[in-house]
C-alpha cells in the first residue's frame, strides 16, 4: 500500500471560494487554517489562468507554514506545476489510476461520487485516497446538484476502507447529522468562507469532529 503524508482524513475540509481578490482569499483561508481546518481545497471556477497559478502558490505556500494539505480541484497542470498536495476530481474528469501515476504515490487524490456508491468503489479501486459524497443538503454553490441521502455514508463506511466526505448546503445547524451519518470529514464552501468571523466558525465545524476540551 502507498503510504501518505495523510491518510485518514477528517475533521473541516475548507474549500475556497470564488474569489478573484488574492490578498482576500489567502486571508480569509488563514482565518480556517487558524480556527484548525484539516484540509483546504483550491477551488475557483471564476478565475482565469495566471490568476489560478499566482492563488494557488500563495496558497500552497500558506497551506505549508500549517502543515496542512492543499488540494487542487481539476486542474492537473495547475497542481503538477507548483507541487500540490493532491488532486480533487470530478467522477466524469478522468480515473483516479492515470491521475495517481502522473502524480505520484505520495499525492492526495479525491473523488466526488456524487450520491453514487459504485463511482467511489470504482475511485477506491483506482487508488483514490477519498470520495466525496454531495449535496448533502440544498447548496448555494450549486442549486442543480444531486442529493445525496445521509444513509449513503454508513453504506460507503462498511464498503470502503478510504476516508468519505459530506459536500454540499453543510452547516454549522446541520454538519453533526453528516458525521453521526458517518463521514469523516465536511468540506464546506460559503457556510465558513461568508462567515463574518472565519476562525471563530471554523473551530466551530472542527469541534463537532474534535469536542473542545
Amino acid at each position: 500500500m502507498k503510504s501518505h503524508h495523510l491518510s485518514n482524513i477528517s475533521g473541516l475540509y475548507a474549500v475556497t471560494p470564488n474569489e478573484l481578490d488574492t490578498k482576500l482569499i489567502v486571508a480569509k483561508v488563514e482565518a480556517a487554517l487558524k480556527g484548525g481546518a484539516r484540509m483546504v481545497q483550491y477551488r475557483n471556477k471564476a478565475a482565469g489562468e495566471s490568476l489560478l497559478l499566482r492563488q494557488a502558490t500563495a496558497l500552497l505556500a500558506l497551506c505549508k507554514s500549517y502543515e496542512i494539505p492543499l488540494i487542487i480541484n481539476d486542474h492537473l497542470d495547475l497542481c503538477a506545476k507548483i507541487n500540490a498536495d493532491g488532486l480533487y476530481l470530478g467522477a466524469t474528469d478522468c480515473k483516479a489510476g492515470p491521475i495517481r501515476r502522473l502524480l505520484g504515490a505520495d499525492k492526495i487524490i479525491g473523488v466526488s461520487c456524487y450520491n453514487q456508491l459504485a463511482l467511489a468503489l470504482d475511485a477506491e479501486a483506482e487508488g483514490a485516497d477519498y470520495v466525496a459524497f454531495g449535496a448533502c443538503f440544498p447548496s448555494d454553490t450549486k442549486p442543480g446538484a444531486v442529493n445525496a441521502p445521509l444513509s449513503l455514508f454508513a453504506q460507503a463506511k462498511q464498503q470502503l476502507k478510504i476516508s468519505v466526505v459530506g459536500i454540499g448546503g453543510i452547516t454549522l445547524d446541520n454538519a453533526a447529522q453528516v458525521k453521526e451519518a458517518g463521514a469523516d470529514a465536511i468540506a464546506v464552501i460559503s457556510a465558513l468562507f461568508d462567515a463574518k468571523d472565519i476562525t471563530a466558525v471554523s473551530q466551530q465545524f472542527n469541534s463537532i469532529y474534535k469536542p473542545i476540551l
